[in-house]
């Protein structure tokens, strides 16, 4: 597995081929990934544990947000505006077509470059 560290928790990689990725996430209680889209990946989030917040919507104007818990899953489709926070220390699951660098970041709480 790659563990790569984010500032806001860490992935690990699972599984990556040509046709799915699976990877293993830990959010950070009060922590939260830029609020993004993919172009083409469509990704499945699934709770292991903790009390995950995921934002979506068409559009920035248009975000709704729910909290998920362990056993909860949400599927995301390419071109859907989304965010995972923590509301505390969160791990789940991400399995999702295989494209790793399709992120579009619309903000950003780390001060990353927004691509778009």
């Amino acid at each position: 597995m790659k563990l790569i560290n984010k500032p806001w928790g860490s992935e690990e990689v699972v599984e990556i081929n040509d046709k799915y990725m699976v990877k293993k996430l830990t959010m950070k209680k009060g922590h939260r990934c830029s609020l993004q889209y993919h172009d083409y990946k469509e990704e499945t989030i699934y709770v292991l544990s903790g009390d995950l917040k995921i934002s979506i919507g068409e559009s920035k104007e248009t975000i709704k947000s729910k909290i998920y818990n362990s056993g909860e899953y949400i599927t995301i489709k390419p071109g859907t505006v989304h965010r995972m926070e923590g509301i505390t220390d969160s791990v789940y699951l991400e399995a999702s077509t295989p494209e790793m660098d399709d992120v579009v970041r619309l903000s950003d709480d780390y001060n990353r470059e927004k691509t778009k």
